[in-house]
């Protein structure tokens, strides 16, 4: 009997993907899954001189829409509170920095379906 994964496990199972794809294009993976009081990041990277704040988004069906959809502008303004914060707590060089957006869909037997990538999107 298979039991249905809660949207934790899903959202799990999209970022290992992630970062898998993320390593083989060289870029590095710096922190996953990033906490603070105001919120979560969960992936922030460095692609070249760039440090890359990374939203994933997964999901199993598309019955509510596409998961990138899940990114409205109050996640964006969210993301960007975020990145500040941990620009301010963090010595981290970069000439700037950037928002992604993975948008994983995986088939019912949790395997992968498909990824859309938004590079530099907001």
């Amino acid at each position: 009997m298979q039991f249905l994964k809660n949207k934790k496990e899903i959202g799990a199972i999209g970022e290992e993907i992630v970062v898998s794809l993320l390593e083989e294009k060289g870029v590095t993976v710096l922190e996953r899954n990033f906490r603070c009081r105001f919120g979560e990041i969960d992936v922030i990277a460095r692609d070249g001189d760039k440090l890359v704040f990374i939203e994933v988004k997964t999901r199993k069906s598309r019955k509510y829409g596409v998961p990138e959809e899940a990114v409205d502008y109050r996640k964006q303004r969210k993301l960007r509170s975020l990145a500040a914060y941990y620009l301010a707590k963090h010595a981290v060089r970069a000439s700037g920095c950037r928002f992604d957006v993975y948008s994983v869909c995986l088939n019912k037997d949790d395997t992968l379906e498909s990824v859309r990538v938004l590079e530099n999107c907001f």
